[in-house]
Formats: structure tokens, sequence, C-alpha cells
């Protein structure tokens, strides 16, 4: 299983950003996906997490400015980000709990990150 997140750049702050990524492979249900974040000298940290039913989960911080979503079909998650702030800079990693096969328990997968930049 592979998780290949794109959409990361510059941007200034109060602009905004939509990360996507993409599970591939052997999958037969996915769990919990995510996107956590780890900026300059800092620890990794949890931006958003979703369940398969969709119900959400966010850091204090980027309430009401990120939205994060999937398509169970396309086993896809994004996190939109708006009013992004200098202090969301970070490199953002996804992650899903995959079940590769009926009655086969879920594995962590994470995917590589991708740079958020924003300017002040």
């Amino acid at each position: 299983v592979q998780l290949q997140a794109s959409g990361g750049g510059l941007v200034q702050a109060g602009g905004s950003l939509r990360l996507s990524c993409a599970a591939s492979g052997r999958i037969f249900s996915i769990g919990v996906m995510g996107w956590y974040r780890q900026a300059p000298g800092k620890q990794r940290e949890l931006v958003a997490t979703i369940t398969s039913r969709g119900r959400t989960n966010y850091a204090d911080s980027v309430k009401g400015r990120f939205t994060i979503s999937r398509d169970n079909a396309k086993n896809t998650v994004s996190l939109q980000m708006n009013s992004l702030k200098p202090e969301d800079t970070a490199v953002y990693s996804c992650t899903a709990d995959v079940s590769s096969a009926y009655m086969l328990g879920d594995t962590n997968y994470w995917g590589q990150g991708t740079l958020v930049t924003v300017s002040s």
C-alpha cells in the first residue's frame, strides 16, 4: 500500500492551499485517514483526522480554517487549508489505516511529506 500526497507549496498569509493524498495498492478497506504536520525544530502534531463514516477531528489551532474530507470510492483524503498563517508552515504527511483483506486488521501507512510554506 502506498500513499501519495500532493498539493504543497508556497502561499502568502491569508491564502489557501489544498492537499490531497491517494492510497493505492492492496486495499480492502480504509479506516481512519488523516493529516499530520511537522514544523522545523518541532515534534510532529495532529492536524485532522476523518473516519470512514466521515467523523472528523481537528487540532484546535486549525479549527475553522482547515477542512478534511475523503472520497471512499477513490481512497483519497484531502485537506482544504484556508486563512493560512506563517505558523502553519510545516511538512504535511497523510496517514491511513488500511486493511488489505477481509477480516484482516488495519495497518497504519504514511505518505511522503509535502511542504507547505506560508510567508508573512
